[in-house]
Parts: C-alpha cells; sequence; structure tokens
C-alpha cells in the first residue's frame, strides 16, 4: 500500500504532458510565467506566487498538480524587472501592488488571459502562497471572482482592504494555516472567519499546529512536513470537489 509520503514522492518527480515558460506583456511591461500542461486535464489551477517571485518553487508545483491531473498555470505579478533579492526589495515589490489594487486586478486577469489561451476557457482554480493568497482573496472579492469555481489561500494574507467586503455569494474558499504563524496570526483567521460567515460564504478554514508562516517551503528552516502532506491533502480534496472529472 502507497503511503502520503510515497505519494508525494511521486508528485515531487512528476514529469507534466508539456512544460514551458510564459512570456507575455502587460502595458508594455514584460512577465514570465509557467504553463505545466496535463494529460486528459480535469480543470487547470493558478497558482500566484509569494512575495520572492515567481521561482522554481512555483514550478514544482505546478508540476505536481499536472501530475494529479490539472494543468497549471503559474502568474507572474512583479514583471521581469522588478528586483526580488533582498527583504527591501520584496517589500518594495508586494507594497506597491497592495497600494494600487487596480493594478493588482489587472495582472491576474493578464495572468487568466493566458491561461485562457491555453485551456479553452475550462474550469479553474486559483491558489497563493503567502503574497499570493491575498492576491487569489482580491480576486475573490473582485468582479472576475466568477471566473474561478474556488479559491484557495497557503499561509496566505486574510484581511480585507478598506473599501472591500464580501458579498456571500462568491465561490468557496479554502485557507491552510500554521498555528505558529506569526505574520498571520491567529487573530487574523478568526476575524477572517467571522468576516465570512457573517457575509454568508461557503469557506473551510485547516489550522496545522505548531506549523509556522510558510511551513511549504521545501528546504527552507520554516518547512514542515506533515502540515505540508496534510495542506497538500486537502487542497487536493478541494480540487476534486470544485473540478470533479
Amino acid at each position: 500500500m502507497r503511503t502520503t509520503k510515497m505519494i508525494m514522492a511521486s508528485l515531487l518527480m512528476a514529469t507534466p504532458a508539456l512544460a514551458e515558460d510564459v512570456c507575455y506583456t502587460v502595458a508594455g511591461e514584460k512577465f514570465t510565467g509557467y504553463w505545466a500542461q496535463a494529460e486528459d486535464a480535469k480543470g487547470t489551477v493558478v497558482i500566484v506566487h509569494d512575495w520572492d517571485g515567481m521561482t522554481d518553487y512555483e514550478k514544482q508545483r505546478a508540476d505536481m498538480l499536472a501530475g494529479m491531473g490539472y494543468n497549471a498555470f503559474a502568474l507572474d505579478m512583479f514583471g521581469d524587472e522588478t528586483p526580488t533579492d533582498s527583504m527591501d526589495h520584496r517589500i518594495a515589490a508586494t507594497g506597491a501592488l497592495y497600494k494600487d489594487r487596480d493594478r493588482m486586478r489587472s495582472l491576474i486577469q493578464a495572468g487568466i488571459d493566458q491561461v485562457n489561451a491555453r485551456s479553452n476557457g475550462g474550469d479553474l482554480i486559483v491558489a497563493g502562497y503567502c503574497f499570493g493568497g491575498a492576491v487569489a482573496l482580491e480576486m475573490a472579492r473582485s468582479d472576475m471572482a466568477d471566473m474561478a469555481k474556488g479559491y484557495a489561500t497557503f499561509h496566505g494574507g486574510l484581511s480585507t482592504p478598506e473599501g472591500q467586503s464580501w458579498d456571500g455569494d462568491e465561490p468557496p474558499v479554502l485557507v491552510l494555516h500554521g498555528g505558529a504563524d506569526t505574520s498571520i496570526t491567529m487573530q487574523d483567521v478568526a476575524a477572517f472567519a467571522t468576516e465570512l460567515e457573517e457575509a454568508g460564504n461557503t469557506y473551510t478554514i485547516e489550522v496545522y499546529s505548531n506549523a509556522p508562516h510558510a511551513f511549504t517551503v521545501f528546504g527552507s528552516g520554516r518547512y514542515q512536513e506533515r502540515a505540508d502532506t496534510e495542506s497538500w491533502e486537502a487542497f487536493s480534496t478541494f480540487l476534486g470537489q470544485q473540478l470533479p472529472s
């Protein structure tokens, strides 16, 4: 019998039917995403990167999803000319988008356009990591919400900016959170749950004990295998529910 660890290991080594960098432009700026195509895809997952930009991490997750039977597109929210080497660079890159929500949404739309050009507009899920989780929720609250069947965030930002709100009719939301996260606290999780509960949204929140912020990042000091494995299983279940074959 295959164990969860064996299944995760096989997914980490998954080879998509097609994998390629995708270069595109938005208002004259160059961006680079990544497309991983599955055989007989059951749907598509859009991945939004963390504050360090589009890296091999997002590509690996996209490959894993392709191995599970889902097309995957890791979009680029920063562009080729935005530096992300230092913490100051990353604070500047994310801060610029948090202050300009219109631009954030236009970059999400540009990524969705790349997906639609490759998957014929099929059903999709949007998932984000850390900063990318906040971006996924930005889309969920926008007039683009119904473009996706659901939204998932891994240790992502949960706060709703001033002037925005949840209507209650957005697609389902899945929150995968570390109990020891000091960047997005359990108080933030509770406030988010209260907000969605009052609005009447469909949502699921899973909390993994002792897991710190960024607990899914392979090879980092914050990586926690148990929380990563269990959150990926929860995400896989969510995909199966929202993108049934």
